[in-house]
């Protein structure tokens, strides 16, 4: 008999990624007795320092911010109940564009085979049942979530065991909801660029194309303490704004397209584990 328990392991960029797009079936899947890993492949640096101060100006010191931002990831970890963290170690690579993506150590600069090979090791170690990661963009377009995309998706051609693969989404309906959102929470979004309204027209799905919708409101509260614990980037994480009831509204249902799939589960479906229990 196999007493192995469900495992699910999320690959993400950087500390305060896993509770964005994931803090709810991570801490759901904790609930129901499943295996949570997290894959934190950068340290972070590149986060604001104390008081909010932005890499590159006086004061900002990537180690401390490292260091910090270490401790809020562990504390997220507690609060969603995750079972078991990972840290590559990898240098946070910065937005597209910024002199810190040509630095060595870098994320960015990391030869993908390298990474995927260290990723596949820990695949074969924790056998997760599931793997969430992020699509081909990372979602935004942040180098590093490209990067983690692409370890993720070489790690499992070396490994071919694990029973599903997603991506991390969003409805093209919830981008809207969440350009309300801002508005009402007294967010000034600047009029973008011909170029980046196209990019931003390009995050997310259709509502249609998104394959996988789980119902994790229940956990909404855990999801925003989690979010809450990477107090240090408050400034960039203008959900906290919200409060955790209109929080949890918006973001109580976390969505995902299945790439890989040896179960044969129906589509849509609203569990990641559908077709493995």
């Amino acid at each position: 008999m196999n007493d192995r328990p469900l495992t699910l392991m999320a690959v993400h960029a950087h500390p305060d990624d896993e509770a964005t797009s994931t803090g709810g079936v991570l801490a759901r899947y904790a609930a129901e007795g499943m295996r949570t890993v997290l894959v934190t492949c950068t340290d972070g640096s590149c986060g604001d320092g104390p008081g909010g101060v932005k890499p590159g100006d006086p004061g900002h010191d990537p180690a401390a911010v490292a260091a910090l931002r270490r401790q809020e990831l562990e504390a997220s970890c507690e609060i969603l109940k995750i079972s078991d963290l990972e840290m590559l170690g990898y240098g946070d690579s910065g937005m597209m564009g910024w002199p810190s993506n040509a630095a060595p150590g870098s994320f960015w600069q990391t030869p993908v085979e390298e990474g995927a090979a260290r990723l596949a090791e820990l695949i074969r170690h924790y056998r997760p049942d599931v793997v969430v990661t992020y699509d081909e963009n990372g979602f935004y377009g942040h180098p590093d979530h490209i990067q983690a995309h692409r370890i993720t998706m070489a790690a499992l051609e070396m490994t071919d065991s694990v029973s599903k693969a997603y991506w991390t989404t969003m409805p093209r309906s919830a981008m809207q909801r969440f350009g309300e959102a801002l508005r009402e929470f007294g967010e000034e979004m600047p009029e973008p660029d011909p170029a980046e309204a196209a990019a931003l027209a390009e995050i997310g799905l259709p509502d249609d194309e998104i394959s996988t919708w789980v119902d994790t409101r229940a956990f909404g509260g855990q999801k925003f303490d989690s979010l809450a614990a990477h107090a240090s980037q408050g400034e960039n994480i203008f959900f906290l704004k919200m409060g955790e009831e209109r929080f949890t509204e918006l973001m109580g249902v976390e969505t995902f397209v299945r790439v890989k799939d040896s179960t044969g589960a129906d589509l849509p479906e609203d569990d990641l584990f559908a077709g493995l229990r």
